[in-house]
């Protein structure tokens, strides 16, 4: 969907495919036909945003073939769906039983994360609304946090190094520019937006940015005004920002709350989990290991890096963090100028989610999902967005 900010500028929200899993071109035709359009259908609009996620597989075949790329093109087209974003962070078997650590290979320090992003960044100038010039990309946010040395900066700086070269030339060939925007994760090299400031600064260059995923930073207690007044202080641009809202448990002390998170500790996706202490943040890998004895404190609240459907907070004693979704947002498009053009709801976690919540058919997941984007584009309207047609 797009938004005509009061500045004049186009916002566009969509939904990102993660949440349906295909390693494959006909598994993401397979998508488009059997979610993204329904989706569409059920929010009343001619023209859906959907932020596509292409596996390497997937990606390597469009490459390989521009009849294909052209068929890609010619389905989003027909079925009313658009892409100005993708979703470059997971490179293979993001719907396997278990992904947890996977994820995070291959990093910024191996050559096939360059590879790989430098074909979606293709992909995408090819992608684009003809009348829509800038495109991005989210990805890893270098690595995941060990063995992460100087040495391992160093080749990860050159890469990303590497790859603003290649968007350059891209841009002068297509008049189409592709940014690319890390994706501060708990637990990785780039855990906060803090963090990004200095690596993003060396690498210094316009069409090298932050993703800002509003769970992430919830998860690691960031203040959302404070966390994007300085990037901007920084000079760090933000190229995409992906809304989804993390799993709070206000009082991790009590049994009840405990039983509850132990609803949401399950074996496909890694949870992340911290609180914030007079002395510092406290950190697990994941939620079922926050739940053994004395692995957190409990005196504060837990957040967990489980993606919650935005429009549906779990049940009590738990909740989730919209609040912080909902300033963030009105910081990065409610004052005078936005401080980003791409949204994108990103609750890929909706068959992780306890049996009892979860969508049963394709018609529910559709349901769900709709419903999240109508929640996201009613918080646009609150800023003054106006809805495009």
């Amino acid at each position: 969907m797009r938004f005509r900010h009061p500045d004049g500028s186009v916002v566009h929200l969509s939904y990102c495919t993660n949440v349906h899993p295909a390693e494959t071109l006909d598994g993401v035709l397979a998508q488009l036909r059997d979610h993204c359009e329904p989706v569409r259908r059920r929010l009343g609009r001619d023209r859906l945003g959907v932020g596509l996620w292409l596996a390497k597989d997937a990606a390597r075949a469009l490459h390989t073939d521009p009849a294909s790329l052209r068929g890609l093109r010619a389905d989003l087209d027909r079925r009313g769906l658009e892409v100005v974003t993708l979703n470059g962070f997971p490179y293979e078997g993001f719907g396997a039983n278990e992904v947890k650590y996977r994820v995070y290979r291959p990093d910024w320090t191996e050559p096939e994360r360059l590879a790989y992003t430098s074909v979606l960044a293709d992909l995408l100038a090819a992608l684009l609304p003809d009348d829509v010039t800038e495109g991005s990309v989210s990805t890893l946010p270098l690595a995941w946090r060990t063995v992460f040395d100087e040495r391992a900066a160093a080749t990860a700086r050159t890469a990303l190094t590497t790859l603003a070269e290649r968007l350059d030339a891209l841009a002068e060939l297509t008049g189409k520019s592709i940014r690319i925007a890390l994706e501060p994760e708990p637990g990785c090299t780039i855990e906060t937006t803090a963090d990004a400031i200095a690596p993003l600064t060396a690498v210094a260059h316009p069409r090298i940015g932050i993703c800002v995923d509003t769970c992430h930073l919830a998860t690691s207690f960031e203040e959302p005004v404070a966390a994007l007044n300085a990037l901007t202080a920084a000079g760090i641009a933000i190229p995409k920002v992906q809304l989804s809202a993390a799993l709070h448990a206000e009082h991790p002390h009590l049994a009840g709350v405990r039983d509850a998170l132990a609803a949401f500790a399950e074996p496909r996706f890694l949870h992340q989990t911290r609180t914030r202490t007079a002395d510092g943040l406290h950190s697990t890998d994941d939620l079922h290991e926050a739940l053994t004895p004395d692995a957190l404190p409990t005196g504060a609240p837990w957040r967990s890096h489980f993606h919650v459907p935005l429009h549906a907070p779990p049940a009590p004693p738990l909740t989730s963090t919209l609040g912080v979704l909902k300033a963030a947002l009105g910081h990065l498009v409610g004052g005078p100028v936005p401080l980003t053009h791409h949204l994108e709801v990103e609750t890929y976690t909706w068959q992780a989610l306890p049996a009892e919540l979860r969508p049963r058919t394709r018609a529910q997941l559709a349901d769900g999902i709709a419903a999240e984007l109508g929640l996201a584009r009613d918080l646009l309207h609150d800023l003054g967005l106006k809805e495009l047609p």
